[in-house]
């Protein structure tokens, strides 16, 4: 017998939030370490609108930026995730999207300046409308380099973005020392060569933690530590082709530029008749009501 669903005993319960709409993830659950999402059969996972709780989350500094907010609104408003720190970068922005048209509605306001003039806009973006470009994420595993040699490689975890997002912030933020005059010239230029050598490492990990299997003609690789040797070793063309690859893949991914048409007083004020502005999201205001 399948197991039933429990009631709770809460005579509350009737008023409590329930699943506002309900999503497929770009991975179709792929990539998810064991345990860390549990798929229903039909593959839509429900999701539900922030609690009180979870909004105050993301008024917190120390949160925001290790992640854990992030992590803690994710398991709470979409119960089948379990360990959000798993959750391959290639779901995050449908799982993020879909978490705010839950709780605020389909539109959300986007400020920006418009090109060519001093004058900040709002527009309202539709998230159903990023939701369905999100639909069309894929992920292609092979990378062929030639013949003898097809390098497998996975969407990076939401933990391993995070760490590489703070080491980055903290490597930027010593290089910006390199600006204050107070610092003699040569302890600049270590800082430099030091920061320098630091985001050089960043770049060769995220690579490396990318590949998951290499396939040569004697079998396949599997062990992280002769990956890492790999990577850290293996001829320019190689290492840029795998990168390439990777990039491609994260450009189709990222959320598409908006396409903006100006009105005529704005036509005349200088600005072109139609532009594109990049969708960024920052999660301490992407969560925020009216921001």
């Amino acid at each position: 017998m399948l197991p039933q669903p429990k009631i709770s005993a809460n005579p509350l319960s009737q008023w409590m939030r329930q699943p506002k709409i309900y999503i497929r993830l770009p991975s179709n659950g792929q990539f998810w370490a064991k345990g860390s999402i549990q798929m229903p059969e039909n593959e839509e996972l429900a999701v539900y609108s922030m609690t009180a709780r979870d909004e105050l989350l993301f008024k917190t500094p120390d949160a925001l930026m290790n992640g854990q907010a992030i992590v803690d609104v994710i398991q709470s408003c979409v119960p089948s995730i379990k360990n959000a720190w798993a959750c391959p970068t290639i779901d995050v922005d449908t799982i993020l999207i879909a978490i705010r048209l839950a709780t605020y509605g389909e539109k959300m306001p986007f400020k920006f300046k418009m090109p060519n003039t001093i004058e900040d806009v709002e527009y309202d973006i539709d998230l159903r409308v990023l939701l369905d470009q999100q639909s069309n994420n894929h992920w292609v595993e092979q990378c062929v380099i030639n013949d003898e040699l097809v390098v497998y490689v996975s969407p990076l975890t939401f933990r391993h973005l995070n760490q590489t997002n703070m080491k980055s912030f903290e490597t930027n933020r010593i290089m910006s020392m390199v600006n204050d005059e107070s610092i003699p010239e040569e302890k600049k230029l270590e800082i430099f060569n030091a920061s320098f050598s630091n985001l050089t490492k960043i770049s060769i990990d995220l690579l490396s933690d990318s590949i998951y299997k290499i396939v040569t003609p004697a079998g396949e690789v599997t062990e992280k530590t002769y990956i890492s040797e790999f990577v850290n070793n293996v001829d320019k063309t190689v290492f840029e082709t795998i990168q390439n690859h990777i990039k491609e893949l994260k450009a189709h991914n990222d959320i598409k530029p908006l396409t903006v048409t100006s009105t005529q007083e704005q036509i005349e004020q200088g600005a072109p008749e139609t532009y594109t502005i990049p969708i960024t999201f920052n999660n301490s205001d992407f969560f925020a009501q009216g921001f």
